[in-house]
C-alpha cells in the first residue's frame, strides 16, 4: 500500500511542486526559474478565471444544495412508488459527466435547440442559453443540478434516516411546528452530512472543467481555474506555469477539506 501511495501520488505531486519553479516547457529542456512560474497568479485572465470560479462555486453549491435537501424530505417518507421515483431521481447521477455534457450541448445549441422552440410556443422568445457569461453560468448550474441532485439526495437521505425518531416524537409533545423542528432538531443533527455534501459541491465546482469547456469552448468569460491551468500547459505550453497555478488551487482545496474534517468531528462524536 505505501508503494502504491508513493507512485500513485507523492512522486506526482513532487513532481509537480519541481515543475512549478523551473522554466518548462512543453517540448524542449527545463531550467531552474525560482518563483517566478507564480507569476501566473497575478496574471488579469487567471484572475478573471477565479472570479467566475468562485462566482460558479457559490451558485452551484446553493442551487444543488437545495434541490438535493428538498429532494431527500420529500423522499424520505415512505409513500407509494417511492422506490421508483428515487431511482428516477438517482439516475442521472449514472450518466458520465462529459455523457451529460453533451447531451445538453445538444439542448442548449443555438440553431437546434428544442428548448428554444418550447421558448417560442411560451411566447418568450429566442434564448442564447449559453452565448454570453449569465447565460451560460445559469444553464450550466442547472445541468449540474440535473446530473448530481439525486447523488446528493441519496447522501442526505441517509443522514436523514439516521437521525432517531424519538426526537422528532419529543419535540412534537412538546408543541414544536414543523419549522421549529426543521431548524432545531433536523438541521443541526444533519450537520455533518450537510457539510460533506457541502465540501463535495465546493471542490468539484472548483475543478470544473468539462462543463464550460463542452458547452462554451472554455471562452474567456467562461475560463475556470482548471481550463486557465489546460490554457498554460498545452496552448502556452509552459508546464511550469500550469504546475504553479495547479499547486495554489491544490492548497486551497487542502484547506476547504481540513475545515469540512473539523466541521464533521466537531459535530459528529
Amino acid at each position: 500500500m505505501a508503494v502504491l501511495v508513493a507512485v500513485l501520488f507523492v512522486l506526482p505531486l513532487g513532481l509537480m511542486l519541481w515543475m512549478s519553479v523551473n522554466h518548462w516547457p512543453l517540448l524542449g529542456a527545463s531550467a531552474p526559474n525560482g518563483v517566478d512560474n507564480y507569476q501566473a497568479l497575478r496574471d488579469p485572465l487567471f484572475l478573471r478565471a477565479v472570479w467566475f470560479t468562485l462566482k460558479y462555486t457559490a451558485v452551484t453549491t446553493v442551487v444543488l444544495g437545495l434541490v438535493a435537501f428538498g429532494l431527500a424530505l420529500l423522499m424520505q417518507q415512505e409513500r407509494p412508488r417511492a422506490g421508483v421515483f428515487r431511482t428516477i431521481f438517482f439516475l442521472p447521477s449514472a450518466v458520465g459527466l462529459a455523457s451529460t455534457c453533451l447531451l445538453f450541448y445538444g439542448l442548449f445549441n443555438t440553431d437546434t435547440s428544442p428548448l428554444n422552440e418550447l421558448v417560442q410556443l411560451l411566447g418568450l422568445g429566442h434564448v442564447d442559453w449559453v452565448g454570453s457569461n449569465t447565460n451560460a453560468l445559469g444553464s450550466t448550474v442547472g445541468m449540474i443540478t440535473w446530473r448530481f441532485a439525486g447523488f446528493y439526495m441519496l447522501i442526505l437521505m441517509t443522514g436523514l434516516q439516521s437521525i432517531d425518531p424519538v426526537l422528532y416524537e419529543a419535540a412534537r409533545i412538546d408543541g414544536a411546528s414543523r419549522w421549529q423542528i426543521m431548524w432545531r432538531v433536523t438541521l443541526p443533527l444533519l450537520r455533518p452530512t450537510l457539510a460533506l455534501t457541502m465540501v463535495l459541491s465546493v471542490t468539484g465546482s472548483l475543478l470544473a472543467f468539462d462543463q464550460f469547456f463542452i458547452l462554451t469552448g472554455g471562452r474567456h468569460d467562461t475560463a475556470t481555474v482548471v481550463i486557465d491551468i489546460y490554457r498554460e500547459a498545452f496552448l502556452s505550453q509552459d508546464l511550469g506555469r500550469a504546475a504553479a497555478v495547479s499547486v495554489a488551487t491544490l492548497a486551497v482545496l487542502i484547506v476547504l477539506n481540513i475545515a469540512q474534517m473539523r466541521l464533521i468531528r466537531r459535530d459528529g462524536r
